[in-house]
């Protein structure tokens, strides 16, 4: 009986995987690079002394009309040497501008008062919003913009992390793979969920919404503004595989810290449709039978759990493959243990306490 539950949940795991790469493999129109519109990129960087430079200098070489483009940051009451870094780099760069949230808009709080403030000094007609700790590649920004049109009103991109042990590796992966799942529904029309360091909207469509100000409170700002733009009717959101928007951000450094960032994600997701739901409910059914597969071992289900892991390793190394950065599988199996143990926890976590800590700050 546990084999026919685990072979009927893996045909349905492996169907959904199917669906997302047709999303996946979806083209888009892009602009012409003479017909690119004014873009500001707003970064937002709260106590980030060790990762700004780092994040400057990747934006400083974004190949973009020069006068077409500004890039704002935004100290988000640093308490550390962030600021100063900032103001000594951009001091000789015109395109750059930076400035502190002095100003509370609305009920906003933390990061998303930050955007908003940077947003509402923007001049750009597309906002690019990416993190202090994410080193976009040169082309990020043009490869970005050139996705809209006047039906596209988000456009979201990817990002990886920087891989050099198990540790940061299980997490570059599973980047990957929980974007790549959001991506591959969005482009067949159902948009789930989004990544605020690798994301772009257009003012316009930001105004008409009313701006971070007026959407409900969430610790997850990217995904609340994508819904209020999707749920004007107007626009659409797209989310393109393409390696030259590929942004690296950098790893959680410890066990305590990829808590609360994987509990601030859960949180966010809760303001999920029902739909979405069932998508995750197959990730989790597939889990719980993988941990309970000792109790049951049979020649049968060695094989239906072979086909499960070759399933995953497929999949992703058709992912990581178009973006050339497919060395991190040897990190794969470090992936799936930490997998299969926080989509079971994480749902307990989230019934049981609402509560993130995130940047010295509590929600």
């Amino acid at each position: 009986m546990f084999e026919i539950i685990f072979f009927i949940s893996l045909c349905i795991y492996f169907i959904l995987f199917v669906i997302i790469t047709i999303g996946l493999n979806k083209k888009f129109p892009k602009k012409d690079d003479n017909s690119l519109p004014t873009v500001s990129i707003i970064v937002a960087a709260r106590n980030e002394q060790d990762n700004i430079l780092d994040c400057l200098k990747s934006l400083d070489k974004q190949i973009y009309p020069q006068n077409k483009i500004e890039i704002i940051i935004v100290d988000d009451k640093s308490t550390d040497n962030t600021k100063n870094i900032v103001l000594d780099f951009i001091k000789d760069i015109p395109k750059f501008k930076c400035i502190t949230t002095s100003e509370e808009i609305g009920h906003l709080k933390g990061k998303t008062n930050a955007l908003a403030n940077g947003i509402k000094i923007a001049s750009g007609d597309i906002i690019l919003t990416t993190d202090a700790d994410c080193t976009p590649p040169e082309q990020w920004a043009i490869t970005m913009v050139s996705y809209f049109n006047e039906k596209v009103g988000v456009v979201c991109g990817f990002t990886t992390q920087e891989s050099y042990n198990a540790f940061s590796g299980m997490q570059a992966i599973d980047f990957c793979f929980l974007q790549s799942v959001a991506a591959g529904v969005m482009n067949l029309g159902k948009p789930i969920t989004c990544i605020g360091n690798n994301m772009a909207f257009t003012k316009k469509a930001y105004i008409e919404v009313g701006g971070y100000e007026s959407l409900e409170f969430s610790v997850t700002e990217d995904f609340k503004l994508l819904q209020a733009i999707v749920n004007t009717g107007k626009y659409q959101s797209i989310y393109p595989l393409d390696k030259n928007s590929l942004n690296v951000s950098k790893p959680c450094k410890d066990l305590k810290t990829l808590y609360w960032q994987k509990k601030r994600w859960g949180v966010g997701g809760l303001e999920a449709a029902i739909e979405d739901y069932l998508i995750m409910a197959a990730g989790f059914v597939m889990n719980i039978l993988i941990i309970l597969s000792p109790f049951f071992i049979s020649q049968n289900l060695i094989w239906l759990l072979i086909s499960k892991f070759f399933i995953d390793y497929s999949y992703l190394k058709f992912l990581l493959k178009r973006w050339e950065i497919d060395k991190i599988l040897k990190y794969f199996f470090a992936f799936e243990i930490y997998y299969i143990i926080y989509v079971i926890i994480l749902p307990f976590v989230v019934l049981f306490s609402r509560k993130v800590v995130w940047k010295g700050r509590k929600y």
